[in-house]
């Protein structure tokens, strides 16, 4: 999609970056704080606002019952019902995305009658591409509960792990503060240009994802018979790739178990070399919003590194507890924010 691509996102970071800092701004200090909940409201907001600039405080309250749906709809049970049983939280999600589509459909209906399409990610949608000419009204409120969801949903899971090894290595987290040092003091003035100077912070962030990628099991059907590995590979067949252990593999990654992110700034750490990178997948089929989720979590973690040194609670390892149900995720993390001298 154009509006999620590399250069659009890169267009718009004076929009993302006050939202990041916002959220390091309001981080309660000197107290154990449970993180994941305000890192996915900022994050939503961040995503929603990306999506659909002055609508986003309209829909940023059904984007969140929509992410609570879905959030009810994977949690383990003990029993597993066919997809055509109206199950409690199937019927909860089908209001919410109901919900959700009744608020977004006049906002589609205004900006098309108005001729004001709008420069985010709606706006793009509502343009007539060359390929495809003008998407029906109906295609547009398909597709976009999912996408508005994806937007904040795996990138809390990673910034999850990302603040928990700041905590953890506060050597690197001071590295990441010497670079955000560098931002702009008024966050809408960031531009790629800045973005592109945290290397380092890019650096930790995707070590994170390797060591935690937020999607631990990705699926992908053959389309036509080949060989792998010495297997041959039915066309039609389902093949089930797992990020987790791929990013362990020591013939693609020297000391695999080890939180090195200066493995990324030397020219072998290239994450664009196939198999090495696939936190957000791969290939034709690899995440749309890679840029925008690595915008979001790079500039999270350099404007809290930069106001904030991190810590564990005292207390028995471990301090969070881990799910692998849809991905992997910092379940109950609780962190203490100490200002930075």
């Amino acid at each position: 999609m154009r509006g999620l691509r590399a250069q659009a996102v890169a267009a718009r970071i004076g929009e993302i970056a006050p939202s990041a800092a916002r959220f390091a701004d309001q981080w309660p200090t000197d107290r154990d704080v449970e993180i994941l909940p305000p890192v996915r409201h900022a994050l939503a907001e961040i995503g929603v606002r990306y999506l659909f600039s002055e609508d986003a405080p309209t829909l940023l309250p059904f984007a969140s019952q929509l992410f609570l749906a879905r959030e009810l709809l994977v949690r383990p049970s003990r029993w597993v019902w066919p997809r055509w049983v109206p199950t409690p939280a199937r019927r909860f999600r089908t209001r919410q995305q109901v919900a959700f589509t009744n608020a977004l459909r006049p906002i589609v209906r205004r900006r098309r009658s108005s001729g004001r399409l709008g420069d985010d990610m709606l706006g793009q949608m509502l343009r007539p591409s060359s390929r495809y000419g003008l998407l029906p009204e109906e295609a547009i409120l398909d597709t976009l509960p999912g996408i508005t969801v994806a937007t904040f949903e795996t990138p809390s899971r990673a910034a999850g792990w990302i603040l928990l090894y700041l905590a953890r290595y506060p050597q690197a987290a001071g590295r990441v503060a010497a670079e955000a040092a560098l931002l702009p003091a008024d966050p809408a003035a960031t531009t790629s240009t800045h973005l592109d100077g945290l290397r380092y912070t890019q650096a930790l962030v995707r070590e994170v994802l390797r060591l935690h990628p937020p999607s631990w099991l990705l699926t992908r059907r053959a389309t036509r018979q080949t060989q792998l590995a010495g297997y041959t590979i039915d066309a039609g067949s389902t093949v089930l790739v797992c990020p987790y252990t791929a990013h362990r593999d020591a013939r693609e990654h020297s000391d695999p178990d080890q939180f090195q992110p200066e493995r990324w700034l030397d020219s072998s750490g290239s994450p664009t070399k196939p198999g090495v990178f696939l936190s957000f997948g791969t290939g034709p089929h690899g995440c749309e919003g890679a840029a925008l989720a690595m915008a979001m979590l790079t500039l999270l973690t350099a404007q809290t590194a930069r106001r904030y040194q991190l810590s564990e609670p005292p207390g028995p390892e471990p301090s969070y507890q881990v799910t692998t149900l849809e991905g992997l995720a910092t379940v109950g993390l609780r962190l203490r924010a100490t200002l930075r001298s």
